[in-house]
């Protein structure tokens, strides 16, 4: 394998900590060309110095001999006191030099300064913290934010669950668990994978492993939509359990049910079951590299294979059987074929009512029955009735 690089940078938000004394950090998920992802904090002093030598190893690019030839981007120093609205007001520009830095030639992006200052340290993995102290807040930028980095939240009070199993993490970025831990959860990811921390180790933990404190099931689950959504396959996946389905890379299916596990019901053609939504792509959308690297790594595990399950909660989740999503998906496609047809016919109805008399067909004379003999020797002239005689 060559050299590491960085394939991207994306801030997630900040944190205020308050040990050894109050300060703030920058929360960075550095994706790196091996597939693997790692979170990473660092102060903006830390980030001004990085950028201050870069500039130093790069003169040309930096513009320091002609301004015409800069294009490492530029980096205001920090203010003689950082407090929090400072701290908030960056991140549109940190943000942007960010995705900046990691876009610059080769020689620069992918030089060791700029690998080395974004590798995973040990204070990433283990923060210096004191028991006695408050808890860091997290102020995490929201989705539609990370297009306008300089509105964000909170501060947030993230969320905690608990571990219902053991789970052996498979990859370096993943967090193994213990059955009864109690682990907050700093980002959702709607291919089941969620990012987590539990004291002081980060990574990510698959959603079915966890379960919220206040009751089996979860409020953010959606609520199936037999309308469908129009999705892509990416990925091929052979069905393991009886109730997924077995696609082929470019196949077109309906979304009916989005599930926080990561496996969605789908709908190909008449037939429902089980899917891993990371290997989907919504209709119409542009395949980005970043969604093509989610897609290598494996589909997290379903809650139903998961063994030595030790739940909190006296009561099982709520869980739709795949006889109801079958049953209802039916039932809308019954209704929206006879709902087509009908309207079809109000059209024609209405058409036809419409229809100018010149266009609609004339009607054609009934032809009469042929005269009998006796009629024609008694009615007809001699020249005629001689005619059939």
């Amino acid at each position: 394998m060559g050299d590491a690089f960085i394939r991207h940078i994306e801030l997630l938000g900040y944190e205020k900590r308050f040990f050894p004394s109050q300060h703030y950090v920058y929360m960075f998920l550095v994706k790196w060309n091996d597939l693997s992802e790692k979170v990473v904090y660092r102060r903006f002093t830390e980030i001004y110095e990085f950028h201050k030598a870069l500039k130093e190893m790069f003169p040309i690019e930096s513009g320091d001999i002609n301004i015409e030839n800069r294009i490492i981007p530029h980096l205001p120093a920090p203010k003689w006191f950082d407090g929090q609205r400072s701290t908030e007001n960056r991140q549109g520009t940190l943000a942007e030099y960010c995705y900046t830095l990691v876009n610059l030639p080769h020689k620069i992006s992918r030089c060791l300064h700029v690998v080395n200052f974004f590798k995973v340290r040990h204070d990433d993995m283990n923060p210096v913290t004191d028991s006695q102290i408050k808890k860091p807040e997290v102020f995490l930028l929201t989705k539609d934010s990370k297009k306008n980095p300089t509105d964000i939240t909170g501060p947030i009070v993230l969320q905690t669950y608990r571990a219902i199993a053991d789970y052996e993490k498979s990859s370096t970025s993943e967090m193994a668990l213990k059955a009864g831990d109690m682990v907050d959860v700093v980002e959702k990811s709607e291919n089941g994978w969620w990012f987590c921390q539990l004291k002081n180790k980060r990574g990510w933990v698959p959603a079915a492993y966890l379960e919220p404190m206040d009751g089996p099931d979860e409020s953010e689950e959606q609520e199936p939509n037999y309308a469908g959504e129009a999705y892509v396959v990416q990925k091929s996946y052979t069905a393991v359990e009886e109730d997924e389905l077995t696609l082929k890379e470019g196949d077109t299916i309906e979304v009916i049910h989005k599930l926080l596990d990561g496996w969605w019901v789908i709908r190909k053609d008449e037939t429902t079951g089980y899917y891993p939504s990371m290997y989907l792509q919504k209709a119409g959308e542009v395949n980005t590299s970043v969604k093509s690297e989610l897609r290598n790594r494996g589909a997290p595990p379903r809650r139903s294979t998961i063994r030595n399950v030790k739940s909190i909660h006296k009561q099982g989740r709520k869980q739709i059987s795949q006889e109801t999503y079958r049953r209802n998906s039916k039932k809308y496609i019954q209704n929206q074929r006879k709902m087509r047809g009908n309207s079809q016919n109000k059209a024609n109805a209405i058409i036809e009512k419409n229809e100018p008399e010149d266009n609609k067909p004339k009607a054609q004379p009934a032809v009469p029955p042929r005269p009998s003999k006796d009629l024609i020797l008694n009615r007809c002239t001699e020249s005629t009735w001689r005619k059939i005689l």
